[in-house]
């Protein structure tokens, strides 16, 4: 029986030029000021030197040793960004080249392998570090095409899905070398969105043993989809979990699409936890159940709430949902004291000799 870690803090959301805010060591003390346990860390340049961790134990050593003089752990490293430019369709080349360095922008092909040796370093890394898991993005050739009209031709998602499979597995195999499970954060946007294309993408790599999931029910909730079933389903693959609420009201004017509305005003929308819609009671029960054993890691965004006042409560909004499985049964008072030699006497059945 294993138990869940936490309350920690994806770090992505509060990166910024300004200190506490600005370095690794001041954003623990921040953190760990706010009760957390446990940092995930985006793979930024302000945050890790990723190519020297994937080579130095010792860099990772003491990135670690500076985290622990403020109690906080490294939960997972992140290349959310890095994750997203390993598959870009064309038609998204100009909005994602923000997510590279200057010098590869306009340059799709260069683009796209600088971010498959950063998943590699990334896989290196976390080992370096001693982390089991790490988050990311799956990019998107399919996206464009989600809602079928015009009509599909026949073979486009296959293929698509294939593509993104031929450029995964080489990714996952590096990450199975490492020991570490790269979990996938399913999200609209990236071609693994749901469980649907979660499964066609497990498929496409031969049920790869490192494809994991991230499991983040705000996205779930603005597709409609159900997330507590979604845990039953493939709780096996969950590796990292996100703590992040959402909300959905929809009208008469505006529903599951958005209107391409601002995000204050779309019907699913994105909340501090505790504010929205979601059952985080039943979800850490759920994980708890499957004996879950990764980081409870909360992702602020919310619509209206300052990020400030959210990472304040979403520690102990952590700390109190973590279920601490029971070491003994319920029922234990009420136990009759007949051993397991009585079965067969209890049942009113003849012994089986050795040999039946």
């Amino acid at each position: 029986m294993s138990e869940m870690k936490g309350p920690a803090l994806f770090l992505a959301q509060f990166l910024g030029d300004t200190a506490p805010y600005d370095r690794l060591e001041t954003l623990a003390r921040w953190a760990a000021d706010l009760g957390y346990m446990g940092v995930q860390i985006p793979c930024d340049p302000r945050l890790i030197d990723l190519p020297l961790a994937a080579e130095s134990k010792d860099y990772c050593d003491e990135l670690r040793g500076m985290l622990r003089r403020y109690d906080i752990e490294p939960t997972e490293l992140s290349t959310h960004l890095q994750g997203q430019l390993v598959a870009v369709h064309p038609a998204y080349d100009q909005l994602f080249d923000g997510f590279a360095p200057p010098e590869l922008r306009g340059r799709p092909d260069a683009r796209q392998a600088w971010a498959i040796e950063q998943l590699k370093l990334a896989a290196k890394a976390s080992a370096n570090l001693g982390l089991k898991a790490h988050a990311t993005f799956s990019g998107a050739l399919a996206w464009p095409y989600l809602y079928p009209w015009p009509q599909r031709p026949p073979g486009l998602i296959e293929e698509a899905f294939a593509e993104l499979a031929r450029r995964w597995i080489p990714i996952l195999d590096t990450f199975d070398e490492a020991g570490v499970d790269c979990a996938f954060e399913l999200h609209p946007g990236e071609d693994l969105h749901d469980g649907a294309s979660w499964e066609r993408f497990l498929a496409a790599t031969g049920d790869h043993p490192r494809a994991c999931i991230l499991f983040d029910p705000s996205h779930f909730v603005l597709q409609q989809l159900d997330y507590l079933d979604f845990i039953d389903r493939y709780h096996a693959r969950i590796a990292c979990f996100h703590v992040k609420d959402a909300e959905f009201n929809p009208t008469g004017r505006s529903g599951v699409y958005g209107g391409y509305q601002h995000w204050v005003d779309r019907p699913g929308r994105f909340r501090s936890p505790g504010d929205g819609h979601v059952d985080f009671r039943t979800i850490f029960s759920k994980l708890a159940q499957y004996d879950y054993a990764g980081w409870a890691v909360l992702e602020w965004e919310c619509a209206l709430k300052r990020a400030e006042d959210g990472a304040r409560e979403g520690a102990s909004f952590i700390r109190n949902h973590i279920v601490r499985r029971t070491e003994q049964a319920f029922d234990d008072f009420a136990s009759s004291g007949v051993g397991r030699e009585s079965v067969h006497a209890i049942l009113g059945i003849a012994p089986r000799r050795p040999d039946q």
